[in-house]
């Protein structure tokens, strides 16, 4: 879990995030969102986007108290830290947001235990800097957010033939309904994660080789 720089790389911390150690693709953390609130692209992003805000700000805040905190309670303040940013998030979304709201239902709630979150406080947050830890949120949160986004859009493509809400494909369409059943999520989050996987090898290769050959290629 010990994750902390002896020199802060910055654009490791992001790549991490983004893609090397991506909450959903690689650490399969936060499923059960994924799962439940893919059926359009819009739920996706504004789910995206409110672990984002979470994420940065628990992280900011549990990195400046890391070091008065006993370590016996550190679990206990950082959900209570964590609950307190996902109430204001909460809170916002119903009173500018209410469609979304709605549409997001117990999730929004339910993010002070994502798991991605409590891991980001544990393995990053609790052992660095204000600044890195900021930007560690953020890219766990991108991250997490770019996976919503393109799951959500398999499922809406291909079953509604929307994108956004917006009519893609051809009028003699016929919409695939299992794509926004809950089999469907598992069949697509399924099939999206292997993909990341497959290209994760590839590259894993293209390095070895790169490295056998002196680091040329």
């Amino acid at each position: 879990m010990a994750e902390k720089c002896e020199k802060t790389n910055y654009k490791k911390i992001l790549t991490d995030g983004l893609w090397d150690k991506n909450p959903i693709f690689v650490q399969l953390l936060g499923m059960c969102s994924t799962l439940a609130i893919t059926t359009g692209v819009p739920n996706g992003i504004a789910m995206g986007l409110c672990v984002t805000v979470v994420l940065i700000f628990s992280n900011i805040f549990i990195s400046l108290v890391r070091k008065i905190i006993p370590r016996q309670i550190r679990i206990a303040s950082y959900i209570v830290i964590i609950s307190t940013f996902v109430t204001i998030i909460e809170l916002i979304m119903k009173a500018y947001f209410p469609a979304l709201d709605k549409s997001l239902g117990l999730f929004i709630p339910l993010i002070v235990v994502n798991c991605i979150i409590l891991a980001r406080a544990e393995a990053f947050a609790s052992k660095n800097s204000v600044l890195p830890s900021a930007v560690d949120g953020l890219s766990a949160g991108l991250g997490y957010t770019l996976a919503l986004i393109v799951v959500s859009a398999i499922r809406e493509i291909f079953g509604n033939g929307t994108i956004c809400g917006v009519q893609i494909m051809p009028d003699g369409y016929v919409p695939i309904l299992s794509f926004v059943t809950p089999a469907g999520a598992f069949i697509t989050l399924g099939c999206v994660i292997a993909l990341a996987a497959y290209i994760n090898n590839l590259r894993a290769v293209k390095a070895d080789k790169a490295k056998a050959n002196g680091g040329k290629g």
